[in-house]
């Protein structure tokens, strides 16, 4: 619209000024080498708009003689980068198709049409990367680093190569540097970060942490929980030799991260070394608001020293009010109960638990009571000793595909910070062809129907056949404290059970309950026969 205005502004001047010239008759003339030239005003201003016009063309062509080099030289080189951008866009397309011969070729083009480019360097090393030729791409990257527009882009590179070939020391000088030079480069942070970890450098790794924060690579949140980790972490270390320090820590990780379950069991036993056994409690009470955890309930149920069952007992129902009735609470008050050798109450805490698939704890829990009250061989108890063999497993710490009993601030496969999660392990799908446990279905103080006896002639001993293996423990070391457990596995896989309490107990099994501290075993019954299928624990 303006151009139109102004076209239009233009043409009115024009024929203003034609008008006027019109309305203003005169003569133009010239005299030159004795010759006069005589015409009017209006004949003259068209002539010297004709010469204006011959002379800008005859310019025109002078220039273009003189320009002619230079404007072919610069043709050339616009086709060379249009054919050198075209190969680029090609190797790109190669490389990420995985095709090396032509992400090399279209490198090789790229190169020799466009130079040392940035882009042409990154095209080089990554078709040397897929190729396999670790040597030339590092050559690209290190050419990368002497560039100042492309060094963190060539650092990054470098630090991949160093990782391939387990260069760790290599690895974090280049992170560091690119952390250095472009601070809120995400890559190099968390490699700072993961190296300041691996080495225990928790009050670097914090300061990392609070970098990171304050440039907005990660939210606040996040940011609180990790140095509430890394607290944690400091002051497990401290722990020992200097438990003020360790206090100091992991309060403030407690105040950042009040559910994060290993810093409120740390923070409630050092507060109960100090002598402030209710702070420590109020810490155990609010981590479990948040989410009840076993070590919760054993901390709190052993906050003093000397203590009786009996209150023992009573914090064990503080616990489960706080959360009304978790199952965590429940299996808590089942032990502190069995400890105090009301059988009755710890029955009937476990009681829901075991209406639908127990776990692994609620039935080697159940199988305690009933080895307690009624003999390591009777036969409730090999029948939850039979049923723990394939109950759900329970929930444990899970970081990258490793699970564990302990929690640790990083990962042993990937050193994440805060990688370990408490969850139940994924269960494995049993194949068609797997035997079905009926004992596993019947409900609680129901025993499984007698078996008849075996004739004469087909006892393992007259036909030579081998005897019953002994159940295999998942936790070798745990063996001695767990040996009635074992061995009444051992009893339950080798005679079936009948229905009668009166199976005389081996000598293992008749040193009396387990122990409320022992460790809890997954225990595997011995193979039927014919049973070729694998089994896993849980």
């Amino acid at each position: 619209m303006w151009r139109a205005l102004a076209f239009l502004a233009l043409l009115a001047v024009a024929a203003y000024g034609a008008t006027w010239v019109a309305d203003h008759p005169g003569t133009v003339t010239i005299v030159w080498n004795g010759y006069e030239v005589a015409t009017s005003l209006a004949i003259g201003l068209i002539g010297v708009l004709i010469a204006a016009i011959l002379i800008g063309f005859i310019w025109a062509i002078v220039r273009g003689f003189i320009t002619l080099p230079e404007t072919l030289v610069r043709g050339s080189r616009d086709r060379r980068r249009a054919k050198g951008f075209t190969a680029l866009s090609r190797g790109m397309v190669a490389v990420g198709s995985g095709d090396p011969l032509a992400a090399r070729r279209h490198a090789n083009d790229a190169e020799r049409l466009l130079g040392a480019e940035p882009l042409t360097l990154l095209l080089k090393a990554q078709a040397a990367q897929i190729s396999g030729d670790r040597e030339a791409a590092e050559q690209a990257f290190q050419r990368m680093v002497n560039d100042p527009e492309t060094r963190v882009l060539g650092l990054r590179g470098l630090f991949v190569e160093a990782r391939r070939r387990e260069d760790d020391a290599s690895a974090r000088a280049y992170a560091a540097e690119a952390a250095r030079l472009a601070p809120s480069v995400t890559w190099a942070n968390e490699a700072v970060l993961e190296a300041q970890c691996a080495d225990g450098d928790w009050s670097g790794a914090n300061e990392t942490v609070e970098r990171r924060a304050s440039l907005g690579l990660i939210d606040k949140s996040t940011a609180r929980r990790q140095r509430a980790v890394l607290l944690t972490a400091a002051a497990q270390e401290r722990e020992g030799g200097e438990p003020e320090a360790a206090s100091e820590r992991v309060l403030k990780a407690v105040k950042l991260a009040p559910d994060l379950v290993p810093a409120a069991v740390l923070a409630a036993r050092l507060m109960v070394r100090r002598g402030d056994l209710r702070k420590g409690a109020k810490i155990i009470e609010a981590a479990w608001r948040a989410g009840p955890h076993p070590d919760l309930a054993k901390t709190y149920l052993n906050l003093r020293t000397g203590d009786s069952v009996r209150d023992r007992m009573a914090r064990a129902e503080t616990l489960a009010k706080i959360s009304s009735w978790h199952p965590e609470a429940r299996l808590a008050m089942a032990q502190a109960a069995y400890e105090a050798r009301e059988f009755g109450q710890a029955r009937e805490a476990l009681a829901p638990l075991l209406a639908d698939r127990p776990t692994v704890r609620a039935c080697l829990t159940m199988a305690r009571i009933e080895e307690a009250e009624h003999g390591a061989g009777s036969g409730r108890t090999r029948e939850w000793l039979s049923r723990a063999a394939h109950a759900p497993r329970d929930p444990l710490w899970i970081a990258d595909g490793i699970a564990s009993e302990t929690w640790a601030p990083v990962s042993p496969v990937s050193g994440r910070l805060d990688a370990f999660v408490w969850k139940t392990p994924t269960e494995l799908i049993a194949g068609p062809e797997a035997p079905h446990d009926e004992d596993a279905t019947a409900p609680e103080g129901v025993l499984a129907a007698p078996m008849p006896a075996a004739p004469p002639e087909a006892s393992p001993k007259a036909d030579g056949a081998a005897e019953p293996k002994p159940a295999t423990v998942l936790f070798p070391s745990a063996a001695k404290e767990t040996a009635p457990v074992a061995a009444g596995m051992a009893a339950a896989a080798a005679h079936p059970a009948s229905g009668s309490t009166s199976v005389g107990p081996s000598p293992a099994a008749a040193s009396g309950p387990l122990s409320a501290k022992s460790p809890t075993p997954v225990v595997f019954p011995p193979p039927k026969a014919g049973d070729t299928q694998p089994r896993r624990a849980g």
